[in-house]
């Protein structure tokens, strides 16, 4: 049987070649200029024309036009065992496998622009549309005798970085995007990729630190029959710092504010997580313009027993303050992280503790694998029925613990063990505490 090329594959294989054989060549000149036989001047001359030689094939045999520089795909996929467990006799215990798929291509143009595209699996939000995935989460439970799932957008920006120079450089990015903000899961999910624009600005002063300052302005809904949509603005001034081969700082402030927040009423947006205070309507009592303040520092050692490198140890924390609420406006998150897995033969151990007022932040964006148990929903939160379940968002506090090992590089084991109460339970004085357990498998290429 004859087979037949695809545009992909032809795309996939000129890559996979292009690598091998620039390696070889530059191999080969590097050797020639260790002998002598060729200057290092000569060496990155035959270099650069191999090069635009390499870049006239790939252009031919893809079918990208010369304005595509370069044309790379990643992804990831995850398994994952999840289980929740309470002491309360209303809640049923419950076990599932999930997982989680994500592949994206990045193609980077002349005159410094970016294209980027990635798609996520994800369970449809219940009760919302059939047509909305989850916003904080990226996961299709196996369940409903082996049906088809589903696929969404998760990625789609534009970016032009016109600034790169030795000590700024800066960029912008329209679309659905990668969180351009460094927030913990306090704030955001890790899973959230916001829809906006975002600027991002950084100047290194000196070798050892560099200023960053992150802004964007972000919808959070378009609705037909409001004047006033809701969006979410946020700044981001921040300061790494290293300050020798064993010590390295990182301090951040932080302003966010949620205009027309009145409208984020259940029914307009995938109502997932829980925790605001509502009024009859569903929409928020309390206005969301928080400040936030985080630091964090790094002691690495030279080596650590089992552990195939440096050792960083990583201490910090962050604290959120919303006055536009009169109270329960507060949120915090301390802990410690010992070691980094990612990489072959490296590993991680990490504890944090948080805290989350019900109306210091919109429920919807933080960590909606930390939660509690809702022996009965609160008032107007717009759950079918009594609304009682596990919910995630704000209105809660508790433990987390987390370990993890790549034994390859492609390859990383992970545990997360979420111990988290309401901090209002409702009814008052009922037992809401969740223990939350995730054995994740992931896999990156």
């Amino acid at each position: 049987m004859k087979s037949k090329w695809t545009a992909p594959g032809v795309i996939v294989s000129v890559a996979f070649c292009a690598n091998a054989v620039a390696q070889s060549s530059d191999a080969l000149l590097d050797k020639l200029v260790e002998k002598g036989i060729l200057t290092v001047k000569e060496a990155n001359e035959l270099k650069e024309e191999s090069d635009k030689g390499f870049t006239t094939a790939y252009q031919v045999k893809s079918g990208m036009p010369d304005w595509v520089s370069a044309l790379k795909f990643n992804g990831d996929f995850r398994g994952r065992y999840e289980g929740f467990y309470a002491d309360n006799p209303a809640f049923v215990d419950r076990n599932r496998f999930r997982y989680r798929l994500r592949f994206g291509a990045t193609a980077t143009l002349q005159d410094d622009f970016e294209i980027g595209l990635r798609l996520s699996s994800g369970d449809p939000v219940g009760g919302f549309s059939v047509n909305s995935g989850n916003p904080v989460s990226g996961n299709t439970t196996l369940q409903d005798n082996a049906s088809r799932k589903f696929i969404y957008v998760d990625l789609a920006y534009a970016k032009w970085a016109p600034v790169h120079t030795p000590d700024w450089s800066g960029s912008v990015s329209f679309g659905k995007m990668e969180n351009p903000f460094v927030f913990s899961h306090i704030i955001f999910d890790p899973d959230y990729n916001p829809e906006g624009l975002a600027v991002q600005l950084a100047y290194n002063i000196g070798a050892n630190h560099a200023l960053k300052l992150n802004a964007g302005a972000f919808v959070l809904d378009e609705l037909a029959s409001f004047a006033n949509d809701p969006y979410l603005g946020a700044a981001q001034l921040r300061l790494d710092s290293t300050w020798n081969k064993k010590i390295a700082t990182s301090l951040g402030v932080s302003a966010l504010a949620i205009k027309s927040g009145h409208n984020l009423v259940n029914g307009n947006v995938p109502n997932v997580n829980r925790g605001n205070t509502r009024d009859v309507s569903g929409a928020p009592v309390s206005n969301f313009n928080p400040i936030v303040g985080d630091a964090s520092l790094t002691y690495t050692l030279e080596s650590f027993p089992a552990y195939a490198g440096a050792f960083p140890i990583k201490a910090g924390g962050d604290f959120m303050y919303n006055g536009g609420a009169d109270s329960k406006n507060k949120a915090f998150s301390a802990g410690v992280t010992f070691g980094k897995a990612g990489k072959k033969r490296l590993w991680e151990i990490s504890y944090q503790y948080r805290y989350l007022g019900a109306d210091s932040w919109y429920e919807e964006l933080p960590d909606d694998d930390f939660g509690a148990f809702y022996e009965v929903q609160q008032a107007n939160a717009g759950f079918a029925g009594t609304g009682a379940g596990y919910g995630g968002g704000t209105n809660v506090r508790g433990h987390v613990i987390k370990a993890g090992y790549s034994p390859y590089d492609s390859l990383t084991l992970s545990v997360t063990y979420f111990d988290a109460k309401l901090i209002d339970p409702n009814p008052a004085g009922s037992r809401s505490s969740i223990r939350h357990l995730l054995a994740d498998v992931m896999w990156k290429f």
